[in-house]
Order: structure tokens, then C-alpha cells, then sequence
């Protein structure tokens, strides 16, 4: 800070001085700093991005949200433009999750708040709605939700909404979970809780069959100096109508049976009995279920997959292809082309990977 303010100081001595010589009373100094305006010089960037989504039938089509520094959109795949940037009515530039509507893609939902909660978290302060692809925004309700780990929209009405959150994540908060919207973000009932330590992490829907979701609860309560993940509040719960009833799968065989930390879920939409979960626990890694969630197998434990689980422990799986999947980590991109069996590294330009958006119309694109 002195450094900065040295050329000031330097200057308004210079002209006290000046003003002293010509007979003229010098004005005080904080007088002349008052008149200064501050500006941006850069670097323009958004920083990390946690959420990124495409719009299918439309190959370049894509919005990216970051922690810090708002929505970002792309309409060729390679130059990008901040939308959001004076147009939230809100404080919040932190962004947890976006949705495009599946049956409108001009219908967007942006939930604030990262969820991926390291001690400078920047918290939310609800989701927010647009009609235009993004040229203009409003507010959607869920303002005391603080954080937004996952936005559903139903294929074929925009109007019903699915928001998945850790709440307020320093202190226990009954603003935690599932919470559903059947008229566009106007009104919204909280649909799945466990307790005030816990939240909703990670939530999934069955494209071909919306009633059917699988939501990840997570017991954490981060301090600035650190943070208590795992308990007996995380686990799997899955909904077959909507979310009108839940039922709690974590125990079911082939699951691992100690106290559970994160967890990270995938449906394969070619083949939706299938679906994977990766999982934060002592026996954790890598899990398939080849029948709905009814039974599980370990098919990885590498720790390359889920180290610093608080941060990561995502998975996504191919469209198109069940046996694909991927695992974003902090040093790589990792792929499975043998359901989940082994992983290998992709080249992506840089470690510190949090999220993959997979073109259902064309899987080779991300």
C-alpha cells in the first residue's frame, strides 16, 4: 500500500510547493487524493470456474460461472464475454452452478454461491433467471441458500427447477439441500433435508425419465481454519417422482459401510440403470451400479482420483458411451474407457480441474 501511495504523496508535495511560491494558500492533501477516482487496469479474467455448461444443437454455444468473477459466455468456442458483469441485480459475482433450459435454450439459471468451500468461499446470494440467453437478468428467489452446487431444469418444462445446496457453510443452517420450483423461481419448497450440518453437494436426473434424481448429502462445516468433512448425515439418497419421496441408498450392497465424505454422482443417459459415484470415505473410490443404485461394486481405489476430496470428487459419464467417464482432479483430466476400471490422463492445458460439460448430440465435444 505505501508503495502505491508514494506517487500520489510525491505529486500533491510538488504542487503544495508550487502553490506556496506563486503566493497562493496550498490546498491540504487529503483534499487533492479525495478527487481521485479509482479504475481497473486488469488482468481481465474471470478465475476459477466451477460450472460450465454448452447448448446442445448448438456446437459452440457455451457459458462458463466463476467464483468471482460472474458468467461467462461463448458463442464461438474460443472468445468470451462477461454477461453478467452490472446486470445481476445482486452483490454476488460468485457462481455455483448454470442451467440452460433443455426444452427453451434461452431460459438460463444461475445459481451464486461455489460450493467447493476452501476457507475464502465467496458466498451467494441466490439464483437468478433469464429470458434472453443472458442479455438480461432477475431475481429467482433462494437468497439464504449462500451457496448453489447444482441446477436441474426439466426437459421439457422450464418451469420446474431443482437447486442443490450446501447452504451457509460456516454455521450450522436449516438453508441446506434439495429445494424444487414449479413456477420458474417464483416460489420453492425444500424437497430433501438431512440436518443443519448437512448439505446437498451433487444432484443428477435421469434425461429420459425427469422423476428419477440421485442427490449426494455431505456433513461439513468449514471454519476459516478448517473444515470438518464426513459424517453420519452424507450419503446417497434417490427419488423416482420428482422428489416428492426420497429413499436413502447408502447402505445399500457393494457401498462402503464407514463414515462417508463427499460424494460425486454420475447417470449414464444411454443407459440409465447405470451410474457411477465417487466416493469420499476409508474404503472409498470409484463406484458402478449396473442396476439403478440397487447393488454397487468398487471398480477403482486409485487415490490419484480423489485426492483433496473436499475440492474435487466429480464424475461424468459419456452420453453416448456407459463405459466412458471422467474424473476431474487437481493435477489432470482423467478418462475411463472401461467403466470406470482404469483412468488415463487427458492433456488439458493446466491441472486444477473441477468440471467437464459433455455435448450429448456430439461426445467429442467438452
Amino acid at each position: 500500500m505505501k508503495i502505491r501511495t508514494l506517487p500520489v504523496l510525491v505529486a500533491t508535495a510538488l504542487l503544495s510547493t508550487l502553490a506556496r511560491s506563486q503566493g497562493v494558500e496550498p490546498l491540504p492533501p487529503q483534499a487533492l487524493i479525495g478527487k481521485l477516482k479509482w479504475r481497473c487496469v486488469g488482468p481481465y479474467i474471470g478465475g476459477r470456474v466451477v460450472t460450465v455448461t454448452g447448448v446442445p444443437g448448438n456446437r459452440n454455444l457455451f457459458y462458463a460461472g466463476t467464483v468471482g468473477g460472474g458468467v461467462w459466455k461463448s458463442s464461438d468456442g474460443a472468445e468470451w464475454e462477461n454477461i453478467t458483469d452490472g446486470k445481476l441485480p445482486g452483490p454476488s459475482a460468485s457462481i455455483g452452478a448454470i442451467a440452460v433450459a433443455p426444452s427453451d435454450p434461452k431460459i438460463l439459471y444461475v445459481g451464486t454461491g461455489e460450493a467447493d468451500i476452501r476457507n475464502t468461499v465467496i458466498p451467494g446470494d441466490g439464483v437468478y433467471k433469464s429470458v434472453d440467453a443472458g442479455k438480461t437478468w432477475q431475481y429467482a428467489g433462494l437468497r439464504e441458500t449462500h451457496s448453489t452446487s447444482a441446477i436441474l431444469v426439466a426437459p421439457k418444462d422450464p418451469n420446474v427447477v431443482y437447486v442443490a445446496s450446501m447452504g451457509h457453510v460456516f454455521a450450522p443452517d436449516p438453508n441446506r439441500g434439495v429445494f424444487k420450483s414449479t413456477d420458474g423461481g417464483k416460489s420453492w419448497k425444500k424437497i430433501l433435508f438431512v440436518d443443519n450440518d448437512t448439505g446437498a453437494i451433487c444432484l443428477v436426473m435421469d434425461p429420459g425419465n425427469p422423476g428419477e434424481m440421485y442427490a449426494t448429502m455431505w456433513q461439513a462445516v468449514r471454519k476459516p481454519w478448517g473444515l470438518s468433512s464426513g459424517g453420519p448425515g452424507s450419503g446417497i439418497y434417490k427419488t423416482t417422482d420428482g422428489g416428492t419421496h426420497w429413499t436413502n441408498i447408502s447402505r445399500n450392497p457393494g457401498l462402503p459401510q464407514g463414515v462417508l465424505g463427499r460424494i460425486g454422482m454420475s447417470i449414464a443417459a444411454s443407459k440409465p440403470d447405470i451410474v457411477y459415484a465417487i466416493i469420499q470415505a476409508k474404503d472409498g473410490g470409484v463406484f458402478r451400479s449396473d442396476d439403478a443404485g440397487a447393488t454397487w461394486k468398487r471398480v477403482n481405489q486409485e487415490m490419484k482420483l480423489r485426492q483433496r476430496a473436499f475440492y474435487y470428487m466429480t464424475i461424468y459419464v459419456d452420453p453416448k458411451d456407459p463405459n466412458t467417464a471422467y474424473a476431474p482432479e487437481v493435477d489432470a483430466l482423467w478418462i475411463s474407457h472401461d467403466g470406470g476400471k482404469t483412468f488415463t490422463k487427458l492433456r488439458t492445458p493446466h491441472g486444477d480441474n473441477h468440471v467437464v460439460w459433455i455435448n450429448p448430440d456430439d461426445t467429442k465435444i467438452l
